[in-house]
Formats: structure tokens, C-alpha cells, sequence
């Protein structure tokens, strides 16, 4: 965000504070003293329909309505100006406690109010049954606030009423709004995944033409999947996400793939950490599956599960409640990807060992051949371009004798580069190459003849 664009930003967020400020003195005025007109009546939300700011946008672009407004500024406030909920701290002199209807709770490190669903529901409703209840839905799974990430009412403990929890904007709401850029998570156990990148393009993937094909396929869907269009040829039949399935052995290009499309498109590749979601405990695959799901709704990022054979395998005949469990983590898994709205990559060394209901709900699957004799040698070639200087290199004889997968040439290029340096030499020889291919097949066991 440029300065002039911050300033903007800025300066609409406290004509929104301002107007919070200005309600929740009305509210209080009118909740104690019981004889002031309705807040509502008395202060409008400000008029953001000619504002260019990214606050004004956000507000637009979702339609909130001066009620939803008040909960989302509500959200925010902790985070930007959280001396404006100070008023809520003010204690019932009868009974010396906080008054209930704020709701509210005291953080661990924060010494000032959190919101919650109580706090939410007495700024629009006060103590009217009828306009509580209404208030309440702002909260419901089918609002725009859930579906879009935007704010959300923390679960409670078992027992206490739902409003109790704690009302929170998401990161990415918070980053957009005061920041006006897209949020990036963290690797964490709540989103156990990082950004796939990567320095090359389209011209060092080196693939067959119908590998190709199907790739021309998924980047057409989406560039499309964003235009307004689109809506008008779907029928019921389509589902909004894409699914794809990358198969064949290491090195093959399924990751570069992977990352390209990302590059092409203009979106994040998050590459999932299988190892972080499946959970040996009853349950926790499932909340550690919905954490990520929900995190990527909405984004339009690319998820790429990497080996995914260790969720999307076939399921198993029922013997044991550890069968059993396995199962329904395979079938709620299969739920999420068909509700997902963007594209999901699933890659694998081996096609069989994917459950056939998935592959049922793949629209394309990429077969990413090893590499034949013609592919090899402009590998090679891409691979030894990249470096310094020069090399004396028999490529053709190397690409007809050595049947190796793209990934595994360039790690061999890049050893006999570290290798021609180790021994004071500027030129990478066949020699050098040789020993680089040697290393990659010790690693999967082959047999190397020289």
C-alpha cells in the first residue's frame, strides 16, 4: 500500500471509529438511563459509496449493511484502537461485577475488553428478545462473515450459552483492511503448509504433449473460473472446484508443475505437510483438516498435497475401530475437496495407490512420463545452460545412455558444477556428469555402469 493510500485507509477507519465511538455512547446512554431514542436513529454509518479507500472497498465489495459494519469495526478495534471498549469495563455498583449483557472477556496479555457474541448482540439489540435473536444470525454459518473468513464466534465450552465465545477477525481481514495486502499464514499446526516456489518457467518444463494438454486445460479453468461468465455455463452437475491428479515417479516435474501454475496465474501454491495433519488420535485428522480448509476457502490459492497417498489411499476393509476411523477421516477428506472452490493438486508416485472415489472426482489426470531420449537431451541442455562458463559435455551420448527423470539431472548438473569447482577447474566435463548421475542412482538404489 502506497502512503497516500495508507493516509486514505487510515482516515476512513476513524470516521468508522468515530461513528462506533459516537453509537456506543448512545447505546450505554440508552441502556441506563432508559429514555434516549434508540441509538440507530441517531447516528448513520458514514457514507463510503465515493470512497477509494481498501476500508471502503472491503465494505462494498461484501454489501455489509450498517449492522454488520458495527460488529466487523467491533472486531477490529482490539487490534487498532482498543481504548474505545474501555466503557464496557464499568462494573454494576449493586452487585460489584461487570454487567453480563457487555459480554466480554479479559485476555491473557491484554489488559483491555474482548468482544464477544454478547457484546456484539446488546450494540444492536440491547435487551429486545426479538432484535437479539436477528442479531444473532450474524453468527450462522450461511452469513457472509463465515463464508468468506471475515470474522467469527469462537466455540464455547460445553454448557455455556454460544454468544459467550469470543468474537475475532480473521488474519486475513486484518491484513487486507489495515494493511491492504493479502495474508500469508505461517507454517503452524493450524496451517501446516508453505508457499511452493520456484526460479524457472514454463520453458524449462519438459514434458510430453499430452501431459501438456491436460496442463493447457487446468490453466484455461482458471483464468476463467474469475469471470463473471462463468456463472452463466454452469449447470448443476459442475462442481466449483477443480481437482487434479499428478502422477509418476520422483523427479518427473510434478512439484515444478505445480509451482508454475501458480507463477502463471498470479496465485499462491501451498504445498500441505501431510506429516502435521495426519494425527494418530481419534478425531484430530479431521480438526486438523477443517483448520486448513477453512484458512484456504475464498483465497484462491492452490493446495498441493505432495505423496498424498497418505490421505487420499485406498480405504480398508473394516477389521478393527482403527479401520474404522481411518475410513471416515478418508470420507471426510473427500467431502472437503468437493466443497473446495479453487484448484487442488494431488500428486503421487504411484496412480493405484489412490482410493478410486477420488479419482472418480478428478477433472484432469496428468501421467508425467520419465522422460525419453529426445526430452532427456533438452534437459541436459536447460540444466548446463544455467551455469557459468563452459562445458565439455557429450550430452546426446549422456541422454541416450542414462535414463534419469529431470529433477534428478539437474541435481546431477549441480553436483558436477560443485565438483569442477572442488578441483580448480572451470569447465564441467563428462567426467563430472558421470559421477553427478552416480550419486542420484546410488540414492534410488540402481545399479550405475559407466
Amino acid at each position: 500500500m502506497t502512503n497516500n493510500a495508507l493516509i486514505q485507509n487510515i482516515q476512513s477507519l476513524e470516521k468508522e471509529l468515530h461513528w462506533f465511538e459516537l453509537f456506543l455512547e448512545a447505546r450505554l446512554a440508552h441502556f441506563f438511563k432508559k429514555e434516549q431514542e434508540d441509538p440507530f436513529h441517531l447516528h448513520a454509518a458514514p457514507d463510503l459509496t465515493e470512497d477509494e479507500s481498501i476500508y471502503a472497498h472491503f465494505i462494498n465489495h461484501y454489501q455489509l449493511k450498517w449492522g454488520e459494519r458495527l460488529v466487523l469495526i467491533l472486531c477490529l478495534i482490539p487490534h487498532i484502537k482498543p481504548e474505545l471498549l474501555d466503557p464496557f469495563l464499568i462494573k454494576d455498583t449493586v452487585i460489584g461485577r461487570y454487567y453480563t449483557i457487555f459480554g466480554g472477556l479479559a485476555g491473557q496479555n491484554h489488559n483491555g475488553f474482548l468482544p464477544t457474541g454478547e457484546t456484539a448482540v446488546f450494540l444492536l439489540a440491547e435487551n429486545n428478545l426479538l432484535a437479539r435473536n436477528t442479531a444473532s444470525q450474524l453468527f450462522d454459518v450461511s452469513h457472509v462473515f463465515y463464508q468468506y473468513n471475515i470474522l467469527k464466534l469462537e466455540e464455547t465450552k460445553i454448557g455455556e450459552p454460544r454468544l459467550s465465545g469470543l468474537l475475532t477477525v480473521s488474519d486475513e481481514t486484518l491484513s487486507l483492511i489495515t494493511q491492504g495486502i493479502e495474508y500469508e499464514p505461517p507454517f503452524s499446526a493450524r496451517f501446516p503448509a508453505r508457499i511452493l516456489h520456484s526460479p524457472m518457467s514454463w520453458n524449462d518444463l519438459v514434458l510430453d504433449a499430452g501431459a501438456y494438454d491436460e496442463i493447457e486445460t487446468i490453466k484455461v479453468w482458471m483464468d476463467q473460473k474469475d469471470n463473471p461468465e462463468w456463472d452463466n455455463v454452469t449447470f448443476s452437475g459442475w462442481m466449483k472446484g477443480y481437482r487434479v491428479l499428478f502422477y509418476g515417479l520422483p523427479g518427473t516435474g510434478k512439484s515444478l508443475t505445480a509451482a508454475l501454475l501458480g507463477k502463471a496465474c498470479g496465485k499462491s501454491v501451498y504445498r500441505i505437510d501431510l506429516s502435521q495433519i495426519v494425527s494418530k488420535y481419534i478425531g484430530e485428522t479431521e480438526k486438523n483438516l477443517a483448520s486448513l480448509f477453512q484458512l484456504s476457502e475464498n483465497k484462491n490459492w492452490i493446495l498441493f498435497f505432495d505423496e498424498a497417498d497418505a490421505l487420499f489411499g485406498k480405504r480398508t476393509e473394516l477389521t478393527d475401530a482403527k479401520d474404522k476411523y481411518a475410513n471416515q477421516e478418508t470420507s471426510y477428506l473427500l467431502q472437503r475437496i468437493e466443497d473446495f472452490q479453487g484448484l487442488i493438486i494431488l500428486a503421487t508416485n504411484f496412480k493405484p495407490n489412490i482410493d478410486s472415489a477420488f479419482l472418480r472426482r478428478f477433472q484432469s489426470i496428468v501421467y508425467f512420463k520419465l522422460p525419453g531420449v529426445h526430452q532427456r537431451e533438452k534437459l541436459w541442455e536447460k540444466a548446463l545452460s544455467r551455469l557459468p562458463g563452459d562445458n565439455q559435455v557429450d550430452i546426446l551420448k549422456i541422454a541416450s545412455d542414462y535414463e534419469i527423470a529431470g529433477g534428478f539431472i539437474n541435481n546431477a548438473v549441480q553436483f558436477a558444477w560443485l565438483n569442477a569447482r572442488k578441483n580448480n577447474s572451470k569447465m564441467i566435463t563428462n567426467q563430472d556428469v558421470l559421477l553427478g548421475i552416480k550419486r542420484e542412482y546410488a540414492k534410488e538404489g540402481k545399479i550405475f555402469n559407466n
